[in-house]
């Protein structure tokens, strides 16, 4: 399938496109040749043809920023549950990457005021790209600020307006082995979260709950070996109720969700 993906990005068709090639022209077939040495050196497929999906949305993506995995379409999706008959809901995306998250609540509830946050300058370059290229194709703009989501001064503006703040915070223990994909090219802010993989999301909780107003929405993606202890650290932060863990679609816990007290 990466093979295809490859072949079809080189020719600048679809990938169901390929079923009626007959031939391929010597210098696709080159630049074709180069990808494929590149992907079996394990660059990430979505570098290589600069391109993410996610949701309804085609992200570009490359080095210097997370690309966003399908397990968190789920938690945009619930986000968006959360937001459905709101008029004019505020919603903040912490540690956005891509925009992956915050330009596809965007997309698809366009009444809402999304602020993507981004810490990594390499990464939010990537932010404001794609929130550029979401704007020119008509999309709600989506403020996008560079900070830290464990700053206690973050958006300090939004405090108590907020219906969902989401995120797909860095999760990784340090010290985990991980995919050449993901060790050698996803960016480091991204991915390690201190020695259990919950150090940004315990810095952030206290943010998240002075934004949000009573009653809104929390939701955080995890590893999949952190269904049981992310969710006891939201409880143990005392400023959330309803804490609850969703799975995935392989059934693996993926994501925690909980309420403003």
């Amino acid at each position: 399938m990466d093979a295809e993906l490859l072949l079809a990005a080189v020719l600048d068709v679809p990938r169901s496109g390929l079923l009626t090639l007959d031939t391929v022209p010597e210098g696709a077939a080159t630049r074709f040749a180069a990808l494929l040495d590149q992907r079996a050196d394990r660059v990430p497929l979505q570098h290589l043809t600069g391109r993410a999906p996610f949701r309804f949305l085609e992200l570009a993506v490359g080095p210097g920023v997370f690309v966003p995995r399908p397990e968190t379409e789920q938690l945009t999706g619930w986000a968006l549950e959360r937001l459905a008959g709101l008029d004019g809901p505020i919603v903040v995306d912490l540690g956005s990457g891509s925009g992956a998250i915050a330009l596809s609540i965007a997309h698809e509830h366009p009444g809402a005021r999304v602020t993507a946050v981004e810490r990594d300058p390499g990464a939010l370059a990537w932010t404001r790209h794609n929130a550029m290229a979401r704007v020119a194709a008509g999309d709600t703009p989506v403020g996008v600020v560079q900070g830290d989501m464990t700053d206690p001064t973050l958006l300090a503006e939004l405090d108590g307006r907020v219906a969902v703040v989401v995120s797909n915070p860095p999760y990784v223990p340090d010290g985990a082995v991980l995919p050449r994909e993901v060790a050698d090219h996803d960016p480091p802010l991204a991915l390690w979260g201190g020695p259990d993989g919950l150090d940004v999301v315990r810095g952030m909780l206290a943010v998240a709950a002075r934004l949000l107003h009573p009653g809104g929405w929390l939701g955080i993606e995890h590893a999949d070996q952190q269904g049981g202890a992310l969710p006891a650290v939201v409880r143990a932060h005392g400023g959330f109720t309803d804490v609850e863990d969703h799975p995935d679609l392989a059934g693996r816990p993926r994501f925690t969700t909980a309420r403003r007290a």
